[in-house]
């Protein structure tokens, strides 16, 4: 029998039949670029799975694999192939169409996820397109996310986008809202954290190459106690600009960037650790990450986030992201404009003009209300849709809510990392194979106890979820029994 040649013959077409096997030999590149059209791909980086069933499999069968029409799927390998070659178009051939100039947009992305040269994305980018809006960002990153590449693939490489566009970026005027305006507001305490950061590096220089923080220690304590209050800047982005732009077709960017504020949560949690610890090496890193992290979001927000909401919100959309901020409170400052807006009323609330039949009584719209924020519990209910129709406005909520969150899909009232429990829980308790899931976690020396009950009518039909947080530290120290009234 004769020896198999190890010459490899070039894939002379693409279409329904050509090999992935072939075109992974001649076009290693692929490997990489397959997973931002479809997370399905990401399969692929098995090299068992690679020798085998992938080697033999057609491009029809790949199509179906990533949930692709296989022409959109030829014609994106095609193109990135032309673009790896240099068959993209010449440099001298810019966009002129905005639909053009969002290909070129999203093709450079591709090819940067794929592992092509920095240096040589950068000049291409300058080549073909001399300016660009932030919305235009927006938008891309956006297309993408609808088009397949997984919404932690975008983030990954979230900054590197920024350091493509940042020549551009700097040349846009940074917007300036009048007073009192929610973006103002947000670019107040901007200029304010920039001056606990400033803090931070200083106390950190400070150090020298000492082993232990020594004296340092209680200012860097103090700084990260203010640094804290960014919770509050962040939570009015997630839970009142958030839904808005969502509103209007904007989901993954801000799915991105709460993903990064998560990360930027977990970096400060662990510089204060490092502090508090007194291990000077480990805090000056930490210490370092902090800053970066927190300055480059700054930098987006202001050359990319805003300018893009100014753009894509209305006046009366602004009201609304107004309207809640007072509930989750501010960072540092105060708003210059402290008038006050009307918070709306709470969506599904009844008419307070008479009285509710309930099953065992009758209760006003007034003594329902008063009966949900006094319980010692933090109540938000997910209607049949998926939907926040209500949450309990207690005086001091374990986790913050705010009037934005109305309305909104429960899935991006979640961080990233917490979506698909949540999804599984909606899931079996639609399917009528759960009725409860909880759980029990630690959070500031206070032990909390989160359940999530499906509510069904007298029929068994689903009817929402309801999620119940109490703080149970108290009661675990229960021991006993206490019969007398104890009142001082």
């Amino acid at each position: 029998m004769a020896k198999e040649s190890n010459f490899k013959k070039p894939v002379r077409k693409l279409d329904a039949e050509t090999k992935l096997g072939a075109l992974l030999d001649e076009h290693p590149f692929l490997l990489d670029f397959l997973p931002t059209l479809s997370a399905h791909y990401m399969k692929l980086k098995n090299p068992i799975l690679r020798r085998t069933v992938a080697r033999r499999a057609t491009l029809q069968m790949v199509a179906e694999m990533g949930g692709l029409r296989l022409e959109k799927l030829v014609d994106e390998i095609g193109r990135a192939i032309d673009r790896a070659q240099g068959g993209a178009k010449p440099k001298s051939a810019r966009p002129s169409t905005p639909e053009e100039r969002q290909e070129v947009l999203k093709g450079i992305i591709k090819d940067l996820h794929a592992g092509a040269d920095m240096e040589s994305i950068k000049k291409r980018f300058s080549g073909l397109i001399q300016d660009i809006a932030p919305a235009e960002i927006g938008r891309m990153e956006q297309a993408l996310i609808s088009e397949g590449m997984p919404e932690t693939e975008v983030k990954r490489l979230c900054d590197v986008h920024v350091q493509v566009f940042k020549g551009a970026l700097d040349e846009q005027e940074v917007p300036r809202p009048p007073e009192g305006h929610p973006v103002h507001t947000l670019m107040l305490e901007n200029r304010e954290c920039e001056k606990i950061l400033s803090g931070i590096e200083e106390a950190q220089r400070a150090l020298g190459e000492k082993p232990a923080l020594g004296k340092s220690r209680a200012a860097l304590e103090a700084l990260y106690e203010r640094l804290g209050e960014i919770e509050r800047h962040y939570r009015r982005k997630e839970n009142q600009l958030f839904p808005r732009l969502e509103a209007h077709g904007v989901s993954g960017p801000t799915q991105v960037m709460w993903a990064v504020h998560d990360d930027i949560r977990a970096a400060i949690k662990k510089a204060r650790a490092a502090v508090a610890k007194d291990r000077a090496a480990e805090a000056v890193s930490a210490g370092d990450e902090v800053v970066r992290m927190v300055r480059d979001m700054i930098y987006k927000e202001e050359h990319i986030l805003y300018p893009m909401s100014l753009e894509t919100l209305t006046d009366e959309d602004w009201k609304k992201v107004k309207e809640g901020e007072s509930e989750i409170g501010f960072s540092w400052v105060k708003p210059v404009d402290s008038s006050e807006t009307p918070v709306s009323p709470r969506a599904g609330a009844p008419s307070a003009a008479g009285a509710i039949a309930l099953s065992t009584g009758n209760l006003t719209a007034e003594q329902v209300d008063l009966m949900l924020t006094n319980l010692p519990v933090d109540i938000s209910f997910v209607d049949v849709n998926d939907r926040v129709a209500y949450y309990s406005a207690t005086k001091e909520r374990i986790f913050p809510r705010s009037p934005g969150v109305i309305g909104r899909e429960v899935r991006k009232c979640h961080p990233p990392k917490s979506v698909d429990k949540v999804l599984r829980i909606l899931t079996e308790f639609k399917a009528g194979r759960k009725n409860v899931a909880e759980f029990w976690i630690q959070v500031q020396g206070r032990f909390l106890h989160i359940r999530y009950f499906a509510l069904r009518d007298a029929a068994g039909k689903y009817r929402g979820t309801l999620e119940v947080t109490q703080d149970v530290t108290g009661i675990r120290t229960l021991e006993g029994e206490r019969r007398l009234l104890d009142w001082k």
